[in-house]
């Protein structure tokens, strides 16, 4: 379940999002029933766009829940992205996993368990909430759908187009400019909400922080 939770968001999910830590799920649920005006989906892809164009980079550190059925699970860790798709995703607690795209290649190392993935990101970007902060605003309406159900809010819906996605749904949400809250809904009745804190934006993170060496030992496993 860490890896499917973990991929399913970071990406599998942008990264995703709080001075909105108070707002949880189901507040969220009421902002949007008591919305007068939702904004038309030309808008709402507008504005989705131009808050994301004007993230250029961003460090966080991010609390990540995870709930199936009772059963919830809590990760904590650290994340940087900086276009054009260069992403940073390292889980420290419970357990150590690290996710890291250099621009073309994207890898999920799991410490625990002496294993590494290697794909392409250009397979990834249209199926990777993640990627949404590291990516090109422009090709996000070309993946998604895009509603925002209070046009005095800046918090958006999007669903994936393709039916191979591993979501359902993912709710973005900012303050201040900033992406703070990423609520996502998969394919397989899970609800990650991932809240970012210490948030620093638009400061040249090194390229150093999303190049990757595998650790000699460790299997590869190419997809």
């Amino acid at each position: 379940m860490k890896n499917t939770t973990i991929r399913a968001l970071a990406f599998n999910a942008i990264t995703a999002i709080t001075a909105v830590a108070a707002i949880s799920t189901p507040s969220l649920m009421a902002v949007a029933a008591q919305s007068m005006t939702a904004a038309s989906q030309d808008d709402a892809a507008k504005n989705l766009n131009r808050l994301l164009t004007n993230t250029k980079s961003m460090s966080a550190s991010f609390s990540q829940t995870t709930k199936a059925g009772k059963k919830t699970t809590n990760f904590s860790g650290v994340m940087s992205v900086q276009r054009q798709n260069q992403f940073r995703w390292e889980t420290k607690q419970p357990a150590e996993q690290l996710i890291v795209a250099n621009g073309s290649t994207l890898w999920v190392y799991d410490k625990d368990l002496q294993q590494v993935t290697k794909q392409s990101v250009s397979n990834q970007v249209g199926d990777t909430p993640a990627l949404l902060l590291s990516g090109n605003p422009a090709q996000i309406s070309q993946n998604f759908n895009i509603s925002q159900p209070n046009a005095a809010k800046n918090y958006y819906v999007l669903t994936p187009k393709s039916a191979n996605a591993n979501f359902k749904s993912l709710t973005l949400s900012f303050n201040g400019g900033r992406p703070v809250m990423m609520v996502l809904n998969d394919n397989i009745g899970q609800e990650t909400v991932i809240r970012f804190s210490n948030i620093t934006m638009n400061k040249r993170i090194a390229a150093s922080q999303f190049d990757f060496k595998p650790p000699a030992g460790v299997d590869i496993i190419n997809q």
